[in-house]
């Protein structure tokens, strides 16, 4: 299992990957899973995968094939926006999990990966995507600016207070950090180094920094999210001996 998110907010984007792999207990790897595209200079993209691991480094292998093909083999170059990278995404995920399927299926394996899709393409409003299995997608609403694949349900409530208070962007990499520790504690899949992007409008740069499993930064950002759980727990009040009844 794995854990992405992306959210988009007024000022750009904040990504945010681990890069925990497994295939049983006594397999443990770590493979990024996030990937930052420049295939012109005013077009960014960045990738986010979970799923199976080999068709996802097909498919971005693919990806990296077609931006060497200067004819005219669709790629991340020629779309003119962000949604037709989403789609041109998906049809080669879908490719690559069908040219698989016979053997995969032979062993009861799931060969389908997904995939989140954000960035900025020209002088577009940046945007952040999600692509299932099937090749279609789905777009970061103002609603809900924010996209999650892999384990998701653990951090889901800390984005949706973040987008709720409309925060800066170094304010919801903070939240999107929260996010990540509270599913890695809750599920031992999911797990540092961590990739962290944040782009700002415009720019065409991702802001990038990996969090290694010991470095003093992680281990002041779990000390910090534990403290003020156990700090939250103690206000909760009890239930009053008025509402209690004896079975």
């Amino acid at each position: 299992m794995t854990y992405c998110l992306t959210l988009r907010l007024r000022d750009g984007l904040v990504m945010l990957s681990d890069t925990r792999t497994n295939a049983g207990v006594d397999n443990v790897s770590t493979y990024r899973k996030l990937f930052v595209l420049h295939p012109t200079p005013n077009r960014t993209v960045v990738l986010q995968s979970a799923g199976n691991l080999a068709t996802t480094q097909e498919v971005l292998d693919l990806v990296h094939r077609d931006l060497g093909d200067t004819g005219a083999t669709e790629s991340l170059r020629t779309v003119d926006h962000l949604f037709e990278a989403a789609l041109y995404l998906g049809r080669l995920s879908v490719e690559v999990a069908n040219r698989h399927r016979a053997a995969l299926d032979a062993v009861g394996a799931d060969g389908t990966s997904t995939f989140l899709v954000s960035g900025q393409i020209g002088d577009e409003a940046p945007d952040a995507l999600l692509v299932y299995p099937e090749g279609n997608y789905i777009r970061a609403s103002d609603d809900r600016p924010f996209l999650q694949i892999g384990e998701t349900k653990y951090g889901k409530f800390l984005l949706e207070l973040a987008t709720e208070a409309d925060v800066t962007l170094d304010e919801a990499a903070q939240v999107a950090l929260a996010s990540m520790i509270s599913t890695a504690r809750a599920n031992l899949s999911v797990g540092p180094p961590y990739d962290l992007g944040v782009y700002r409008n415009g720019s065409h740069v991702v802001e990038h920094s990996r969090i290694e499993p010991d470095s003093a930064f992680l281990e002041r950002i779990e000390a910090v999210f534990l403290k003020h759980l156990r700090l939250g727990l103690a206000e909760i009040p009890m239930v009053e001996r008025s509402e209690i009844s004896t079975l």
